[in-house]
């Protein structure tokens, strides 16, 4: 049994950080005398070390709580590393782009935020038919639903995949519709794949070229077309993946195409001109 000064010599932890450990109820002393001395057994040793371990990966409070709640010893630790190891390269990944970003506003003459141009056409969208999977989640879920939507038409598709969104803005969980048109009938297995028959609309059209990432400029575009010629923008809207990344291979997101559709109303402003002209 080892006394707090001695049990912070032989794991290297700080007297306060035991103390804390101890108050966050992840590391707590086997004996607390009435004195309120704290006593460390070996069993105690041995979660320090997965402690100390889990610090020096960076692991929070609240996620060392849950590790020591799953493993009963380093042995255990494999799985939940490789998942740590998995979550540290995303994080790298999405560092090195941020990265890449930064790095377009260093070079002289790149200073000033891009402003891309956008042409905006009033375009009447045929009815169509198509397979589609309707569901709430994160966008970066549409990849998995791409995939099985493309695996159930089995080359029937009469064109690019597009998703319709319901929400009006961003969202946690977005209400999202991935479609892809059919030329025919097709047997479906999957429970989740509906066909149904798009009906047909006018919308306001645009085509943006480069990354999805700058797909708010369009919107920018479009919400900014539909203010200056009083009209009123509707619910759900379409992104059309003209040319966009394979199955297997991203490509190069600076040819990526994608069209965006929002149906729009008339404003009652405009209404009266009309008949007044």
């Amino acid at each position: 049994m080892y006394k707090i000064g001695e049990f912070s010599k032989i794991t290297g932890l700080t007297v306060k950080a035991l103390r804390y450990y101890d108050e966050q109820e992840i590391l707590v002393p086997s004996i607390r005398c009435e004195n309120s001395y704290r006593i460390y057994s070996e069993q105690d040793f041995e979660k320090a070390r997965m402690i100390k371990l889990l610090r020096s990966f960076e692991f929070s409070i609240s996620e060392i709580k849950e590790v020591l709640s799953l493993c009963e010893s380093i042995d255990d630790l494999y799985y939940v590393l490789r998942e740590k190891q998995e979550r540290i390269k995303q994080n790298i990944k999405s560092e090195q782009k941020r990265i890449e970003e930064l790095e377009k506003y260093l070079y002289p003459g790149n200073k000033a935020l891009p402003k891309p141009s956008y042409e905006i056409t009033v375009k009447e969208v045929a009815a169509v038919h198509v397979a589609s999977i309707r569901f709430k989640g994160q966008y970066y879920d549409l990849d998995r639903y791409v995939l099985m939507l493309y695996k159930a038409v089995k080359g029937l598709n009469a064109g690019p995949h597009f998703n319709i969104y319901y929400d009006e803005a961003c969202t946690e969980e977005a209400d999202i519709e991935l479609c892809v048109s059919i030329r025919q009938s097709i047997s479906i297995l999957n429970s989740g794949i509906t066909q149904k028959k798009l009906p047909a609309l006018k919308a306001l059209s645009t085509v943006h070229r480069g990354p999805y990432e700058h797909l708010k400029y369009a919107y920018k575009a479009l919400f900014d077309y539909a203010a200056l010629h009083n009209l009123t923008l509707l619910t759900p809207s379409r992104e059309i993946y003209k040319h966009g990344p394979g199955m297997l291979f991203k490509g190069n997101p600076n040819n990526y195409q994608t069209e965006i559709l929002i149906p729009y109303s008339t404003t009652e402003s405009e209404k009266k001109n009309e008949k007044n002209n």
